[in-house]
């Protein structure tokens, strides 16, 4: 709408600088009327001080043009048609110039809000190639973590062994110690045993033998006994028999 002001307003300038307001309402619609007073009001407006120039810019200052155009609008029909509304020539062509400039421009300003193609697909190739190197990336990043834990797992599976064979070997140490230990404390019990065998019997020995002793003095006081005893009848009876010849 902006566009189409200003192009309205820039066309018509040039049309009311060489004849009033009053003359030029004669020949024009309602809408191109409503359009003029709009111009002239924008123009007055203009006058007054405005901002500075690095925060407001002519529409031309937009677009650096390339040379070629294309015409969006049927210029001569337009002419034709501002004629037909009592516009002069001059004035028809410049106002149509202006409309088909503004029209242009717009579009190339359009145009610029947008990407091409060509563009698009570079802007595409970028991205795959960007995906493809970032799939690469990460690829040998993986690789790359697989291959430390690979060594990490070698390297533990390393240690883990030597620990084992450690353990293995303390193990195989420590039954071996307990082992010749337990062969020691079994060969001292079997002297200790053998001593007490040996002490036994000696014992026995001895006990045997002295019972043996006492058993022939036993048998020496039996004799002793029976001949004192016998030795004691005789005499009894030796004396009896001398008493009852006493007697008798």
């Amino acid at each position: 709408m902006a566009n189409w002001a200003f192009t309205i307003r820039r066309a018509t300038a040039t049309w009311q600088a060489s004849r009033p307001l009053s003359s030029q309402a004669s020949g024009l619609s309602p809408i191109e009327l409503h359009l003029a007073f709009t111009s002239r009001a924008r123009a007055r407006a203009r006058e007054q001080p405005t901002l500075p120039s690095q925060t407001c810019r002519e529409i031309s200052q937009l677009v650096k043009t390339n040379g070629k155009r294309a015409f969006l609008v049927d210029t001569l029909a337009l002419v034709r048609r501002l004629e037909a509304q009592g516009v002069p020539s001059n004035h028809a062509e410049a106002i149509t110039a202006a409309i088909t400039e503004v029209l242009n421009d717009s579009l190339e300003n359009v145009a610029q809000s947008f990407v091409s193609k060509m563009e698009m697909q570079k802007s595409e190739m970028i991205q795959e190639s960007n995906i493809s190197k970032f799939k690469s990336e990460v690829q040998s990043s993986q690789e790359h973590h697989f291959s430390l834990l690979q060594r990490e797992t070698e390297k533990l599976r390393t240690d883990i062994e030597k620990m084992r064979s450690e353990l293995r070997y303390e193990i195989d140490k420590v039954t071996a110690g307990q082992r010749l230990d337990l062969n020691l404390e079994r060969g001292r019990i079997r002297d200790e045993l053998a001593n007490q065998s040996a002490e036994t019997s000696s014992l026995t020995n001895k006990l045997d033998r002295e019972i043996h002793a006492l058993r022939a003095q036993l048998e020496a006081a039996k004799y002793d006994v029976i001949k004192y005893c016998i030795g004691t009848l005789v005499s009894i009876s030796a004396v009896g028999i001398a008493v009852l010849r006493i007697l008798m």
